[in-house]
């Protein structure tokens, strides 16, 4: 397995690619997209919503809570999951600086 590479990219350039893979996986976008419309805290729904076993919805739950796109509380024996709109405006501004410079007008190939 090869050495990462990282090191040789800027802070930004490394954050957006550990974001991506994030969210790199359709069930994630599920999650977020799930979460973004019930815009409230989400308990338990969430296995069923997706159709996925109980232990891979809580992997894909760690992965998006590692990444602080989501924040979790617990009531009682549930862990309630909703967006954390910190880091969520945080991810919505990288990604319109990212493509703010795009022209789509000329040609290149």
């Amino acid at each position: 397995m090869g050495i990462t590479k990282s090191g040789l990219f800027t802070k930004k350039q490394n954050d957006m690619a550990n974001m991506l893979k994030a969210i790199a996986h359709p069930a994630r976008i599920a999650i977020l997209q799930y979460l973004v419309k019930k815009n409230a805290c989400v308990c338990g729904d969430l296995v069923e919503e997706l159709g996925l076993a109980q232990a891979t919805t809580s992997q894909h739950l760690k992965e998006l809570k590692n990444t602080g796109l989501i924040q979790g509380t617990i009531e009682g024996v549930s862990v309630c999951y909703c967006i954390n709109p910190k880091v969520w405006k945080q991810y919505q501004v990288m990604f319109s600086e990212f493509f703010k410079d795009v022209n789509l007008e000329g040609s290149c190939c």
